[in-house]
């Protein structure tokens, strides 16, 4: 088996998961003063292909994209159809549920993970005003303790649904 080599790269994102999108939004603007917050409905139209376990499915989760400094964090909420979340959800109840890592090729870095022995419970994509953007998540949990994704930015992104606090 080959080794994977995209933990060589630095984390760039926390991913919670939170029972309430807004509300987790509005106390970590009162409590901290972190606001920007992006928000977005991953489903499609916006996600072009959703997989969950080598299926194709349609789910839908609400997210907030913010920062806690340099780290970008995703806040996300599972509206419907059985996905990563509800497994976190079922097995650990609300917190951080994976940590991301931002690939310049999301192709490559999958053969990397799949050489490796690393399958991808759930993916998605072409989230990006030009089809592009792709997340995976990789079958961490069990032997690392959290579940890895694998982020490949798009190029530009939609103007967001909302914004909180109001710019």
């Amino acid at each position: 088996m080959k080794q994977a080599h995209f933990l060589n790269r630095s984390i760039g994102q926390i991913g919670y998961v939170v029972e309430d999108v807004e509300q987790t939004v509005r106390q970590y603007h009162e409590r901290f003063g972190i606001g920007g917050w992006h928000f977005y409905t991953y489903a499609p139209p916006l996600l072009k292909f959703q997989n969950y376990r080598g299926k194709p499915i349609v789910y839908s989760a609400r997210i907030a994209l913010g920062y806690f400094g340099d780290t970008r964090i995703e806040l996300i909420q599972n509206l419907e159809g059985r996905t990563i979340y509800t497994d976190f959800i079922e097995e650990h109840g609300y917190g951080v549920q994976h940590l991301g890592i931002y690939v310049p090729d999301m192709q490559e870095a999958l053969e990397d993970a799949g050489a490796a022995g690393f399958s991808v419970v759930m993916e998605g994509g072409g989230f990006g005003l030009d089809g592009d953007g792709h997340f995976a998540y990789l079958d961490t949990e069990k032997q690392f303790g959290t579940t890895y994704e694998l982020i490949q930015r798009p190029k530009r992104r939609h103007e967001p649904e909302m914004v909180y606090p109001k710019e």
